[in-house]
């Protein structure tokens, strides 16, 4: 290894400290606390040396942000072969939600802190691209209701990311609620959770096969039924046109 690839791996190895003392830091004190000389402190080198590789505290909440939807797209990745959209859309649901409730501050650093960091990470500084984990993690919404709209089980809907982004704002409140205000809402989280799918996708989502059950269950002996009433019909045209005929 040369010089110069050594002095690279060397940078990149003491970013990832930063980065990761940044972490432990909001983990267990929360995102006010953290600050260059903590992060300084925390990896003993001077807070000059952060600079070399941060501008600022805001540049390295935007990478932990960025980190943070990573986190979350990872928990989204291994819904994606669900084959039913209904039934991906709520399992991803329920997955953002977990994800939330299981990593407290990651989630506040995302979605509750500076909207500029949720920006950046979101769209990147540069827009987006299809390397963003938070945008990634939003064309699966999307996708999946695209996928709901081509079955014929969104009818008269918006726009698929009005309702991507309505799906995720319902999911937030129910975190943003669960974190601020733990004493509300009263029921159990899942059954909350499960609750608000339920209201948000309604009865909408019944597909053909459901629909063709229902009206079998109505009509039991289906074809039977209709192929004796063709015959009775068919006996009946044929006795009148002798009648005529004599």
């Amino acid at each position: 290894m040369g010089i110069a690839e050594r002095k690279t791996r060397q940078k990149l190895e003491l970013r990832e400290r930063i980065l990761d003392a940044a972490r432990r830091i909001v983990m267990r004190e929360g995102f006010a606390a953290l600050s260059m000389r903590k992060i300084a402190e925390a990896i003993e080198y001077s807070p000059a040396t952060l600079y070399l590789h941060f501008e600022s505290r805001d540049a390295i909440a935007r990478a932990l942000c960025a980190e943070g939807y990573a986190q979350l797209l990872a928990t989204f990745e291994p819904l994606i072969p669900i084959a039913d959209p209904a039934e991906r859309l709520r399992a991803i649901g329920r997955a953002y939600v977990a994800f939330g409730v299981a990593n407290p501050q990651t989630y506040r650093l995302i979605f509750m802190e500076d909207p500029s960091y949720t920006g950046a990470a979101l769209v990147g500084d540069a827009g987006a691209s299809d390397d963003d984990a938070g945008d990634a993690a939003f064309r699966l919404m999307v996708e999946s209701i695209d996928a709901l709209k081509a079955q014929g089980r969104l009818p008269g809907s918006p726009d698929s990311q009005v309702c991507a982004e309505a799906l995720w704002a319902t999911m937030h409140g129910i975190v943003a609620l669960h974190l601020t205000c733990p004493v509300f809402p009263r029921a159990p989280l899942d059954a909350v959770v499960d609750a608000a799918l339920v209201a948000w996708f309604g009865a909408q989502h019944a597909d053909a096969s459901g629909d063709a059950e229902a009206s079998a269950a109505e009509n039991p002996a289906g074809d039977a039924n209709t192929s004796e009433a063709s015959k009775a019909s068919e006996a009946r045209r044929a006795a009148s046109s002798k009648t005529k005929a004599a």
